[in-house]
């Protein structure tokens, strides 16, 4: 799946046992373990079972009369019977699923919107066994003549074996049934079942989105499958290696239109269209759709693209942007890989509620509307970027995720990592005047070293019988899976180079079953040598062992560089050090192999490695008149600290000359310089000295950084004495750049023609604005004034709105406010939407936050989707920050219960709504909000809660300790008029 608020992809755990040259990267991405999956956790049953029960019309003329399902139950304690585990056992292996489904686009009498079904799944018994596991969730059966809730069959010369009873485990979420004999090994069985389910708008499995077009609502019946919801639309074996194939049915009104995976062909007559079968692929990758949308399309090399959406939106051109960008991407990657593209067709489809950013199904892409739809007037330069880069993300996936398909989900790294990377490099194919790799720092190396330095963060991979339960699953759709996953796998890209990490990758995709096979050191070091890079290696070692210390531990490394002895050494980084003693054992005791590319004085060096806690390198011993830097290009995962001289100089260097540096690294600089502040490892004010060259740089990448950083100190302090100095320092800081680009815009009438001059000239807008610069103000006023003054001409450029919007309403009042409401209920772009919806939690009063909260409740007027990152931008603003935080807390129940249908949902909610705590009072509170919700659960935000109690206890000591510290450097800092 896609990633931020949106989510991203999955891609497979790969091992194959090929020619040497192919298996250089395989190795490195593969995770093996030496012992059997332990036996899982045994849960008690309870009664329940869908809560649907409207009466059901059997599709396709069955003549089963329908019931509701009773459950029952056979135990009432915990146990350790096979229904009560969360895996599959390995008796029974499908082949292929017939599956006809009538999603009702109607409500039926009881106000319900639901969906009938029936299927039959063929299997193989691989195992002798008497008991039948299937997935099943939030699905009412019929009954069969028998009495159960499904009908065995032979399809061999041996009888099956009836069917001695049947049930629904809803815990562990299997129908159940036990057998009067055994299956034959070798034998294939056919299970056929007749369902009902709810239509519901919950954003997971078969459910409904709803669309408002020419003042007429429409429904679309849509999936997300992703990681556990396939068995929320039909009964199936749901685990990522349990591969099949599928033949489809669906049956929907003549006016609309369907798709599911491999559209090759299609019978419609009356309201009925049955497609042919799929490849054998996984379940969670399978999707179909039932809408009243239209398309654009083309042809490239025999492959058919199609970019569905709205009527309106494909009548308005929005996927015109989409349909070009994904022929030469697909292109690109064919070439990556050394492999076709393995379908007919690449069908992408723009949903107007869905909860991730997009889903990488087998030949129908899901996204956002926002992640696909592209409009000149009302789109900005980095919703261009995010279209690119999700559509690179998701087209990735078609060959590793889909084609060669992780074993489970422990390894979730592995699929969403991959594509995280590569999106990179395949939206520079798209768009190569953007120098979008450079990006990477930014978007995903910067934002994942702030998890992974918690002590409760957690490795790449996890051991397999540590992840059971679907919220476990969900909870591994972190930050960690896909940027540190991508920062990773581009450390090991560039120190093997990108040829031979790509070559490793085409031989992998020809693979479409589950690869499972053990490679050795042996012949890794041998791949590895026979493309040519093994000199590159440290002697004695391979990718393997080297990958196996990122991949298998937590955390990354700061290595210190003594510039007068030239001694080095590394130490696990914590952002708070007091956390040491919490941090679980590692088997290679926090210690990494590290690739060291650095420069003398603006001179590339030859790339070292440092394989122990500690080792010499003369080479890194400088005069004072020279200087070292290390981690070229944050090529690297770690973090980089120096004698205080090389910082001195570094400084220096800076402040007369900072072009001396590669941009990336004038970025890393002032990233590594506040996270290790904040680490102890240097002073807190050499950390701020590295924002004062800042009145000089014009560069995108170095000012975001700072930002990012300055950001910490704005949540520490804004609501302490210290905030009004910290404003006029920035404000001093930030003049140059917003005078800069008044000029090079003719006075903000035009923008810049470079992609990284377009983000920076936001920046500094929002800074100069934000910081009180009454000529910024006066400006974003004047624009948005002008606009209330004629709502259909809006004089704002697309780029500017977020940043405008935003501060047009922090300074206003109630009539602000309320026109931003009014243009976010008209809007009929979901982009615009996105800009209104964010800038209207920038108001400064606190009835207004309070009446948008409630809102968020409200899914007509704040789409389910969008719920839990709108609290987030109110308690993102000092306002809102409490008023958020109370609201949280009071709704959690309903909020967990209603807006669960995203992994990423929960984690950025709590950690967004409580980034800002740095008190005790908000600690204990934190405490007991943990405390009183333990019944309730957090789901996949469980681990976000104790990483807010981790990182809200660091606050408190780092503000202890440098508040007066910082006040006094803000004090001296600040010109005095």
């Amino acid at each position: 799946m896609g990633g931020g608020f949106y989510i991203s992809k999955f891609v497979g755990v790969v091992g194959i046992v090929f020619g040497a040259g192919a298996v250089a990267t395989i190795i490195a991405l593969a995770v093996v373990y030496s012992q059997e999956v332990a036996n899982n956790e045994a849960v008690s049953p309870t009664n329940g079972g869908s809560t649907v029960k409207p009466p059901v019309t059997t599709p396709g003329g069955s003549t089963v009369k329908p019931q509701v399902t009773t459950p029952v139950i056979p135990t009432t304690v915990p146990s350790n019977e096979p229904w009560d585990k969360y895996r599959l056992p390995d008796t029974l292996k499908p082949d292929h699923y017939n599956l006809t489904l009538w999603p009702r686009l109607t409500a039926n009498a009881q106000g319900l919107y639901i969906f009938t079904g029936k299927s039959y799944v063929v299997f193989q018994c691989v195992k002798e066994t008497d008991l039948i596991l299937i997935h099943s969730n939030k699905l009412n059966y019929t009954k069969w003549a028998d009495g159960h809730l499904a009908k065995l069959s032979a399809l061999g010369s041996t009888p099956a074996p009836t069917i001695k009873k049947s049930w629904l485990q809803p815990t562990t979420q299997f129908l159940v049934l036990e057998l009067n004999g055994k299956l034959a090994v070798g034998e294939s069985y056919q299970l056929d079942t007749v369902f009902v389910g709810e239509l519901a708008d919950d954003l997971g499995g078969f459910y409904r989105s709803v669309y408002t077009e020419e003042g007429v609502e429409k429904v679309v019946a849509t999936t997300q499958m992703q990681p556990t919801d396939a068995r929320k639309a039909f009964p199936c074996f749901d685990e990522p290696a349990m591969k099949a194939v599928f033949h489809i049915t669906l049956l929907h009104p003549p006016t609309t239109k369907c798709g599911i995976m491999i559209l090759i062909k299609t019978s419609s007559y009356f309201w009925r269209t049955s497609f042919d079968e799929t490849k054998k692929m996984s379940t969670y990758l399978l999707a179909f759709i039932v809408s009243d949308y239209d398309y654009i399309n083309s042809t490239r090399d025999n492959v058919l693209i199609r970019i569905y959406a709205r009527k309106k939106a494909i009548a308005d051109g929005q996927g015109e942007y989409a349909l070009n960008k994904t022929g030469p991407i697909l292109k690109f990657f064919e070439k990556y890989y050394n492999a076709t593209y393995p379908l007919p067709k690449s069908d992408q489809i723009a949903l107007p509620d869905f909860n991730a950013g997009a889903m990488e199904n087998w030949g129908l892409i899901t996204y956002r509307e926002t992640a696909l739809l592209y409009d000149p007037n009302m789109s900005s330069n980095s919703n261009k970027e995010r279209i690119a880069t999700i559509i690179a993300h998701e087209l990735a996936h078609m060959w590793f995720g889909n084609l060669v398909t992780l074993r489970w989900w422990n390894d979730l790294w592995l699929n969403e990592g991959f594509a995280s990377y590569v999106e990179y490099l395949g939206a520079n194919e798209a768009e190569p005047d953007w120098n979008i790799k450079d990006l990477i720092v930014l978007g995903d190396v910067h934002r994942v070293f702030a998890v992974d330095a918690l002590a409760s963060s957690h490795p790449l991979s996890s051991k397999e019988e540590d992840i059971q339960k679907p919220e476990q699953i969900s909870e591994l759709f972190d930050a960690i899976s896909y940027s540190k996953g991508a920062s990773v796998l581009r450390m090991l890209s560039d120190f093997l180079s990108e040829e031979v990490f790509s070559t490793g990758l085409s031989v992998c995709t020809v693979y479409y079953h589950i690869i499972n096979i053990i490679l050795n050191n042996t012949v890794l070091q041998v791949a590895v040598n026979s493309t040519g890079t093994g000199a590159s290696l440290p002697t004695g070692q391979t990718v393997h062992s080297i990958m196996n210390r990122w991949v298998l531990q937590m955390g990354f490394p700061v290595v210190t560089i003594n510039t007068a002895t030239g001694q080095i050494n590394q130490q696990h980084f914590l952002l708070d050090p007091a956390t040491a003693g919490s941090v679980p054992p590692s088997d290679f005791n926090y210690e990494w192999i590290v690739p060291i590319r650095w420069m003398n004085t603006g001179v590339v060096q030859q790339q070292t490695w440092l394989l122990d806690k500690t080792a010499n390198k003369p080479e890194m011993t400088v005069t004072e008149e020279d200087w070292i830097l290390a981690n070229l290009n944050v090529s690297g995962y770690y973090r980089v600290n120096y004698d205080n001289a090389n910082w001195e100089r570094l400084l220096n260097v800076l402040s007369i000359h900072h072009e001396s540096i590669p941009v990336i690294n004038r970025a890393q600089l002032v990233d590594d310089a506040f996270n290790l502040a904040r680490a102890k490892y240097i002073d807190t004010t050499l950390a701020l000295r590295t924002t004062k060259y800042l009145r000089t740089e014009r560069e995108y990448m170095p000012w975001e950084s700072a930002l990012d950083n300055l950001d910490f100190f704005y949540l520490m302090f804004d609501r302490s004495e210290i905030f009004g100095d910290m404003q006029a320092y920035l404000k001093y800081q930030v003049e140059p750049l917003f005078k800069h680009f008044g000029n090079i815009t003719r006075n903000w009438t035009d923008v810049p023609t470079g992609h990284m001059d377009q983000y920076n000239q936001v920046n500094a807008i929002r800074v100069a604005c934000s910081t009180g610069m009454e000529e910024c103000q006066t400006l974003t006023k004047g624009w948005y004034s002008q606009w209330m003054k004629d709502s259909a001409n809006n004089p704002i450029h697309p780029n500017l709105r977020t940043t405008v919007y935003c501060s047009a309403i922090a300074a206003g009042g109630a009539a602000e406010w309320q026109f931003g409401w009014d243009q976010f209920m008209a809007a009929t772009i979901a982009i615009e939407a996105d800009k209104l919806r964010s800038a209207l939690a920038c108001t400064k009063q606190p009835w207004l936050l309070n009446k948008y909260l409630e809102y968020t409740l409200d899914a007509t007027k704040i789409r389910k989707q969008d719920a839990t990152s709108t609290i987030v931008y109110i308690a993102s603003n000092v306002v809102g920050q409490s008023l958020a935080w109370d609201f949280m807390r009071d709704r959690w129940s309903y909020i967990f219960t209603q807006y669960g249908g995203g992994s990423f949902s929960f984690s950025n909610l709590i950690n967004g709504v409580t980034k800002r705590f740095s008190t005790e009072f908000e600690l204990k509170q934190l405490k007991q909000f943990q405390a009183d919700n333990s019944e309730v659960g957090f789901g996949s935000g469980t681990l976000a809660v104790s990483q807010s109690i981790e990182r809200t206890t660091a606050n408190i000591k780092w503000v202890a300790e440098n508040k007066d510290s910082v006040q006094a450097w803000f004090n001296t800092e600040v010109p005095k008029e």
